[in-house]
């Protein structure tokens, strides 16, 4: 089917699923930033490249499988403390882990690579993909999380939160809250029983009592109710965010592993640092919020850490520098191989595998999400989704 029809399925499962928690101007306002651009639209779409990747890439089928990320793309990396308080770079958004060849989390990443490029005609891919891979091996090599404290200066110095952007983060959340309190009860979203429990359960012991508000943010996740709780805490605001999480459409598409949801054991595997914030009970994910706990996004600044770079460059630049990508590689390579024991078959795979694979793969890839988005802006253009 093409995107149209699969777009509407993908809706239908999510009102079958949500039922009367569905945020339904959440899902305007998703078609909305779908059509704003391929990249964009490649990360509200997972359902869709779960649906046609192997079609497409049927040379991958065969490869190992794992525990994958499934919805990896730049914009799918940040950071954390974990609990000794370390800072912690990588993967954090877990939401449509599954079971799949390894190939599919390094095809999609280098796709969306070539999607966000700056330049016109999208940046050469080959770049994109040597470095991913050459990192992805390394990874394999040496798997372990990516601790900024003592090691990866140029890392540490990347991502880490200027006094500017903290500031711009609470005057963000400040506005969304007064946005919503400035609502009409009647015209509000509705707070449920399990996402307050959740957020209540998250607060640390003896916090004030919690204002609660309803928060649009992400793009693949939006008509899902996303709720924040903050309170005062021995001195300042302490916030915790919920949100659903459902089967991965990986899952429900290629159906032999019922519904389990794995975003919490991917997250805690073996070569993690985990975020001792990120818990999910009851269908509901839920995480900490604040400066430290963010995703890198590719439209904001951020420092440069590398000799002889600027101080600020564009944070979409910097994703696709050559050490930014080989660190994600090696970060894909540490989740692949917390759950089982695939490496050895991973190296074989790798080895059989004709020089230029992931370029000629993420370059018919990114020409299928071009043309999905064509055809979905069209639409939106004419009237409607």
């Amino acid at each position: 089917m093409d995107i149209l029809a699969s777009n509407a399925a993908y809706e239908a499962f999510l009102r079958t699923e949500l039922g009367h928690e569905l945020v339904e101007e959440a899902l305007a306002e998703k078609h909305a930033e779908m059509a704003e651009d391929p990249f964009s639209f490649l990360r509200a779409t997972y359902f869709r490249w779960a649906e046609t990747a192997l079609d497409l890439h049927p040379e991958l089928a065969d490869a190992p499988v794992v525990l994958a990320v499934g919805d990896i793309h730049l914009e799918n990396f940040g950071t954390w403390r974990d609990a000794e308080g370390r800072l912690v770079w990588g993967v954090n958004d877990y939401d449509e882990a599954a079971e799949m060849p390894y190939t599919l989390d390094l095809l999609r990443l280098a796709t969306s690579g070539l999607l966000a490029s700056p330049e016109e005609d999208h940046r050469e891919i080959g770049p994109i993909a040597d470095a991913l891979l050459e990192g992805y091996n390394e990874g394999l090599a040496k798997p372990a999380p990516a601790l900024l404290d003592r090691e990866r200066a140029w890392l540490r110095h990347t991502v880490m939160v200027p006094d500017e952007h903290r500031d711009a983060f609470w005057a963000k959340l400040k506005k969304k809250r007064k946005r919503f309190e400035a609502r009409k009860p009647a015209d509000r979203p509705s707070l449920f029983s399990r996402y307050e429990a959740a957020l209540r359960a998250a607060l640390p012991a003896h916090a004030e009592e919690p204002r609660f508000w309803y928060r649009s943010a992400g793009l693949g996740s939006l008509g899902r109710p996303r709720w924040v709780a903050q309170a005062k805490w021995r001195g300042d605001w302490v916030m915790r965010e919920a949100k659903p999480v459902l089967p991965s459409a990986w899952t429900r598409l290629h159906g032999h592993q019922g519904r389990g949801v794995r975003c919490l054991e991917i997250a805690t595997a073996r070569y993690r640092a985990p975020d001792p914030w990120y818990r999910v009970t009851d269908g509901v994910a839920v995480r900490r919020l604040s400066p430290n706990n963010r995703k890198i996004e590719t439209d904001r600044q951020v420092s440069s850490g590398w000799e002889g770079g600027p101080e600020e460059t564009l944070g979409r630049k910097v994703l696709l520098d050559a050490p930014m990508l080989d660190a994600m590689g090696r970060e894909l390579a540490a989740i692949h191989l917390g759950t089982g024991d695939a490496g050895k078959a991973i190296r074989a795979d790798l080895a059989k595998r004709p020089a230029g694979w992931l370029r000629a793969a993420a370059m018919r890839a990114a020409q299928a999400v071009m043309e999905d988005h064509h055809l979905f802006a069209a639409r939106m253009r004419s009237g409607g989704a």
